[in-house]
């Protein structure tokens, strides 16, 4: 079985870094601002640290994109290791401090997390469905931040909606729109959140004119939530782009054909300071250049369904795309 490729920092260093990061954190999430100690790093030319952490928000999508990243950078010479952080709130932090140096993010997500923490929780959003709009803005503040988001790829992970193959045929439907113009009255299985989410219950009224009955609180994308739709409970769930269980459950997506969801590509985001470096980011944007939607299920599946190992899935992936020599 192959070794996981993040290894090669040695587990006594890697350990040593999550315990400072996880140290750190509590004066980092406290401050809305660069501290006196890091504020100088936010200015200072594009660093190119040789030992680098990547970080991982412990979910299988993360985790794959994460040792993708460590591949990639082993390859092209620098040494990491892979720290696993649960949420955004833990990993942004260290990610400013320089604990982290690499994390996979979402292009809107991140942009209006930055926002908010920046202007506070009901700051308007700033992220669009337009993606030169989003990553304009996500620039700004992540550069603000001493952090240097990188090119965004074809894949994206936004929400998504689903009904059963069965229904689509009977009403004939393919997009978002379809729906609208059905008339259908729509049980949607989704977070109690959508009730109030703009991307969610209210979107789909205002945007695509569908009829939300009611809201089945059975979370986002869950095997509960799914099995409602699969068996007529429920018409639509709301899961994500790259589901990739929704065929073992008879689902199929409805095109979101006037872009309701904001441009959700996934995208690295480092430390500029440690790893801003062009020899860095020409290593990950090779990764950028190929992942697809698609392709981002096709590995979360392997994963997930199919009980692989995500560093052997990654390295599969990679080779088999020609970004690392096989064997």
């Amino acid at each position: 079985m192959r070794a996981g490729v993040g290894a090669g920092a040695g587990p006594v260093r890697a350990a040593a870094t999550a315990l400072a990061v996880l140290t750190a954190l509590g004066l980092a999430a406290c401050t809305s601002g660069p501290s006196l100690e890091t504020r100088s790093a936010i200015t200072a030319s594009p660093g190119d640290s040789h030992d680098l952490a990547i970080g991982s928000a412990g979910f299988t999508e993360s985790e794959l994109l994460a040792q993708m990243y460590a591949a990639l950078l082993n390859h092209a010479g620098y040494r990491t290791h892979l720290v696993t952080v649960g949420n955004r709130e833990l990993y942004e932090p260290a990610l400013e401090a320089g604990q982290i140096d690499v994390v996979p993010e979402y292009a809107a997500t991140f942009a209006d997390w930055l926002n908010a923490k920046i202007k506070g929780s009901k700051a308007a959003p700033v992220a669009s469905p337009d993606l030169g709009t989003t990553m304009a803005a996500l620039r700004r503040l992540a550069a603000a931040r001493g952090l240097t988001a990188l090119p965004p790829g074809r894949a994206v992970d936004q929400n998504a909606f689903a009904v059963s193959a069965a229904y689509a045929r009977k009403h004939h439907l393919k997009t978002l729109s379809d729906l609208g113009r059905s008339r259908l009255p729509v049980r949607l299985a989704a977070g109690d959140e959508c009730v109030q989410r703009p991307f969610c219950a209210p979107g789909l009224k205002k945007t695509y004119g569908i009829n939300i009955a009611a809201i089945d609180p059975k979370g986002v994308g869950t095997t509960p939530a799914k099995q409602a739709v699969q068996n007529g409970q429920d018409q639509m769930v709301l899961t994500t782009s790259t589901d990739a269980t929704l065929g073992q459950f008879g689902l199929v997506l409805l095109t979101d054909d006037k872009k309701l969801q904001n441009a959700d590509y996934v995208l690295p985001v480092v430390n500029r300071s440690r790893a801003g470096s062009a020899r860095a980011a020409a290593a990950l944007n090779r990764l950028s250049k190929v992942l697809t939607t698609a392709d981002l299920a096709y590995l979360n599946e392997q994963v997930d369904s199919w009980r692989r190992l995500p560093a052997d899935v990654a390295r599969n992936y990679l080779e088999s795309k020609g970004l690392l020599p096989k064997g």
